[in-house]
């Protein structure tokens, strides 16, 4: 009994340093964002500021949960792609297709944020034009599948680009290991040309999570 609890705890205590390393490394790259934008138009990044002050308090206050649901996952997502939005305007379309059966599924927390964000960085961001992301979930049985892609130029997976562009992703990765262990699975589907596709599949369970805070819907997304 001590040493499933140990286990336990130790396995808690991974969850909580992993997701400590997806958190600054998102408020970094969003700092960066409004950065640049300060230099062309500072209402904008006004404003941009205030949405992020949203997302630093509704991350902050969910600071020790691990788990919610993915409607509220959603919710958090869509406040990070409206600052997103206000820095590529046109050039970044989002598409979330996300079926009704699946919005009270529990999920790791920080789940989707940080794939959303490499989808824009090393995807959509690289086209001049007309760069798109998406977000889709379905249930097949008692399985949550969800997917994150772009239409990016997409490369050959390969050991260099894990090391560089690859921290929220293996954070991630080592998150539903910790979480669900062999119940779960994460793979990359790219090619040279063709974009990349992050695939989640997760044992599904529906419950009730703690309300901590919530933001309001993004309007505009498609």
């Amino acid at each position: 009994l001590r040493t499933s609890q140990l286990e336990t705890r130790l396995a808690q205590a991974q969850l909580r340093a992993l997701k400590s390393q997806l958190q600054p490394h998102f408020l970094f790259n969003t700092l960066h964002s409004i950065s640049t934008l300060m230099l062309t138009n500072v209402q904008a990044a006004d404003t941009m500021l205030v949405r992020l002050s949203d997302l630093l308090r509704m991350s902050l206050e969910n600071n020790t949960v691990q788990d919610t649901t993915l409607n509220r996952e959603m919710q958090f997502v869509n406040g990070y792609l409206e600052i997103e939005k206000m820095r590529f305007g046109d050039r970044l379309q989002v598409r979330c297709e996300i079926h009704p059966d699946t919005l009270d599924a529990r999920v790791p927390h920080l789940l989707l944020q940080p794939l959303v964000e490499n989808a824009i960085r090393h995807g959509a961001s690289r086209r001049a034009k007309g760069g798109e992301v998406w977000i889709t979930a379905t249930r097949r049985d008692d399985e949550l599948l969800i997917e994150v892609g772009d239409n990016g130029p997409g490369f050959s997976p390969n050991p260099d680009w894990n090391a560089k562009h690859g921290l929220g992703l293996n954070a991630t990765r080592e998150r539903l290991r910790v979480s669900y262990g062999d119940r779960q699975r994460l793979d990359i589907h790219s090619a040279p040309g063709q974009g990349t596709t992050i695939s989640i599949q997760l044992p599904f369970s529906a419950g009730e999570v703690p309300v901590i805070y919530e933001l309001e819907a993004i309007h505009g997304l498609r």
